[in-house]
């Protein structure tokens, strides 16, 4: 049966000439991959719908024997709409430590719910350390993974074995 649930594109790879595996963190279900036949085709009904960081309402069947669903629908609720590099990369990193942190299949609403606030906001502000600070403050306390009078970017590395590479970039980006 197909399942649908509120979306954050957070990554996207080329499978085939034709098709991408599209990685979601997803309101109901958390983490989870689908599989996008045919969206790189120009006719594709996907169009304009796999960018990153937009919030979508996907419908997908649940892969059988594989992790991997198989997207069926994406309608739009809100595009990430920023020109900015600043904003774009922040929102990568974003997505970057999300990706690292989360178990796949972990529903997490409430990270789901720091991710699309965090991306509202890149899309209307600019990107600053006091933004990519909140987000990394915030999401180790919705983890449980807090560690008193530790900078959160400890913890994140004691939990995930490592930090995404792409902070150190978005420091010296958003420090001017």
């Amino acid at each position: 049966a197909m399942e649908q649930t509120e979306a954050i594109l957070i990554r996207r790879q080329a499978w085939s000439d034709t098709s991408l595996i599209v990685t979601w963190f997803t309101l109901a279900h958390g983490k989870i991959g689908t599989m996008a036949k045919a969206a790189r085709r120009a006719n594709s009904p996907f169009a304009g719908h796999l960018d990153l960081f937009h919030r979508v309402e996907i419908g997908y069947l649940p892969g059988r024997k594989t992790p991997l669903g198989t997207l069926r629908e994406v309608r739009i609720l809100s595009l990430f709409e920023s020109k900015s590099a600043a904003n774009v990369f922040l929102g990568g990193y974003f997505a970057e430590l999300l990706d690292l942190a989360t178990q796949p299949a972990h529903p997490h609403p409430e990270v789901f719910d720091l991710l699309s606030r965090a991306i509202a906001h890149l899309s209307a502000k600019p990107a600053t350390l006091r933004a990519l600070d909140f987000f990394e403050r915030e999401l180790v306390r919705l983890l449980g993974i807090e560690e008193a009078e530790t900078h959160p970017l400890a913890a994140i590395e004691t939990y995930c074995g490592r930090i995404p590479a792409s902070r150190r970039a978005a420091i010296q980006m958003l420090t001017p």
